[in-house]
Order: structure tokens, then sequence, then C-alpha cells
């Protein structure tokens, strides 16, 4: 690869620092105040004793996901979805990815019939903002579902294992990990990679409005990924021994 120069000055293989607070929030029963570079994401998780109409008496439970960025995430302020009387496209679509990315991981059986939702809201972005919510989301999970052992409601914590994701870009033929904003702007290929941390590839998102992209490519870009969210399984696992 040849060096590209970056917006905040990184190599094109660094990923932005990353700094995981755990139970932000006192009130609720997981919370964590995710900072990647200069996007912040505050992820908490509500437990509800109750699921959805199509899964009572299954036995089984539910993750659920919601996301918003406040009004002064971004350089010029963005009116509250609620204003317009709906959530928009892309909210809905990055809460469906996060909601499927932690069910991905989570022994629904195990949990029993309740309910998990988890709210995402950005409070900067620069970037990364739904890559973010999904890594910052499964420390808030992860502590709900202690709270409920240490309760004796369940037995074990029933998740699998950790889940985070990561962006890679193309710009000008080079591949640059974990894009912030100016880099996202202008990459000309833009992928979001979801994985657990044995190694399972939970979701690819990827996308060109240049011209399209070879097949090996996209190998590349899965090898760059893997080792851009090592340390953001590193810094789940430090985030969830302050528990």
């Amino acid at each position: 690869m040849t060096d590209i120069k970056r917006a905040d000055g990184r190599q094109w293989d660094e990923p932005r620092p990353v700094n995981i607070t755990v139970g932000y929030q006192r009130s609720a029963e997981g919370s964590a105040l995710i900072e990647m570079g200069g996007t912040r994401v505050l992820c908490a998780a509500s437990l509800e004793e109750r699921v959805p109409p199509f899964l009572r008496g299954q036995g089984r439970g539910w993750v659920t996901a919601e996301y918003s960025m406040l009004p002064r995430a971004t350089n010029t302020r963005t009116s509250r979805e609620r204003d317009s009387g709906r959530i928009s496209g892309r909210s809905q679509e990055i809460q469906r990815l996060i909601g499927r990315s932690l069910r991905a991981v989570t022994d629904m059986e195990a949990l029993g019939e309740r309910t998990v939702q988890i709210d995402c809201d950005v409070i900067e972005a620069d970037g990364g903002t739904r890559t973010a919510s999904i890594t910052g989301a499964y420390v808030a999970l992860h502590q709900a579902m202690m709270l409920l052992v240490r309760q004796r409601v369940l037995r074990r914590v029933p998740l699998e294992c950790p889940v985070a994701a990561v962006s890679v870009g193309i710009l000008q033929e080079q591949l640059l990990l974990d894009l912030c904003y100016a880099e996202d702007f202008e990459a000309d290929v833009d992928f979001n990679v979801v994985m657990a941390a044995n190694g399972g590839l939970v979701e690819l998102q990827g996308a060109t409005e240049a011209r399209p992209f070879a097949r090996p490519m996209v190998e590349q870009v899965l090898a760059l990924a893997a080792r851009g969210l090592e340390p953001l399984f590193h810094a789940q696992r430090e985030a969830l021994r302050r528990v």
C-alpha cells in the first residue's frame, strides 16, 4: 500500500483511539459511552419482562435497538426526527443493523421471555457512528445480562461472544481503516464490517457510486477489518472488567 495523507494524520491501517466508559448512566441496567476519535455514542440497555407479540409463549427473548443523533452531534444543527413525525430511513437502517448484530451473538432461549432494548444516541459524529454504536452496545448489553445473573434470574450471561464493528474505505485506490467523516465523505467505496470475536462474520455492508471494485478487494477489506477490530475487542474486555 502506498501512503496517503489522512485527515487526522493516522497511517492507512491505524484505527482511531478508542475508549469505553462502562456504567455511564446509573439508572440504566447497562450503559457505555464509547469514544472513537471524534465520535462519541452513548449506549444504554433496558430490561423488560416481556417480549413482542410474535414471540409470546415460545420461551425465547428478544434484543432490539433504537438509534438517533442529537441535534448538535454535527457541525450544523440537525432537527430532531420527532419534528418530522417519522424516523428517517437512515436511522431505521442503522438501528436494524445494531439489533441484528447483537442478536447474532445472543442465546435467545437462555435469555428467556424478556426483551433488552438498546438505545444508541450519538453525542458527537465524526464518522463511524453505526460501527461505534454496535461496539458500545455490546458492552451495555453484556452489563445488563450480568445484572440478571447477579440477581439470580439467569444462571449465565446468554452471550456467545463479543461483537464489534469497524469501517474500511477505499480512497484513490488506497485502503483506509476506520474512516473519520472527512474520509467517509470522500471515499470511493465504504464498507462496514461487523464481526464476532471468534472470527465469524456477522455482516458486511459495502457500496460504491464510483467504478466497480474487484472481488479480491473484499478479502483485503475483511483482513484489514479483522486487524482493526482487535483493539475494539480489547477495549470491550477492559471495560467489562470494571463492572
